[in-house]
């Protein structure tokens, strides 16, 4: 009996201990694929008690010139781990902030953050075929690391905008599909622009 209890109390001890998790975690520029030295990162383990949700910082530090680090992590059952990477100033994308053990973004303990930095955009779109009220425009955007977005909302009949204001986007490549239907006559297109960091341009689309 006395031994049965001691195997019984050296696998409880056992698995509380937890098992170890060999984490990396990469910070990187999206558009350039170039890694972020120097920005923060840290892992926080929460566990749900009577009192509401409990946090644990496991580990926190800095990226070192490669835009890596290593941590070791004695995971417990239980608790749910997460990892944060603080974003670069002036970010216009974070593929993910906060990323969590066992989830998509977990390759195998690899975690990858993905940041770009914001560029300013003018659009300026026109009708120069109008053929009247009728006529229907759409247009959709996708950068190199992201997926296309859902057609906008129709735009309808002689339209011209000209005068619209600057507005932040992501640095990097943006694709732009549009499509114009004329009395049931499908016209399509697509155009690509370059920005770097803090630039301002215009991207025009005469349909």
């Amino acid at each position: 009996m006395n031994n049965l209890f001691f195997i019984f109390l050296f696998i409880f001890v056992f698995s509380s201990c937890g098992k170890t998790k060999e984490v990396k975690i990469i910070a990187k520029n999206a558009a350039t694929g170039l890694p972020y030295a120097g920005l923060e990162y840290v892992v926080v383990s929460s566990r749900t008690t009577a009192n509401g949700e409990k946090y644990r910082t496991e580990a926190s530090g800095t990226l070192n010139s490669n835009g890596e680090a290593m941590v070791s992590i004695k995971q417990k059952s239980g608790r749910t781990y997460s990892i944060r990477v603080v974003e670069p100033d002036n970010t216009c994308y974070n593929k993910q902030i906060t990323q969590f053990f066992d989830s998509p973004f977990d390759v195998n303990g690899t975690f990858t953050f993905e940041f770009s930095e914001c560029a300013y955009l003018k659009q300026e779109i026109v009708n120069v075929n109008c053929q009247g009220a009728n006529d229907i425009f759409n247009i959709m955007d996708r950068y190199t690391y992201t997926e296309w977005s859902s057609w906008s909302v129709d735009i309808l009949g002689c339209y011209s905008n000209t005068t619209g204001d600057y507005f932040k986007v992501p640095s990097g490549k943006r694709f732009f599909k549009w499509q114009v239907n004329r009395s049931g006559v499908l016209e399509e297109g697509i155009d690509s622009i370059t920005f770097n960091p803090g630039e301002y341009k215009v991207l025009t689309i005469n349909y």
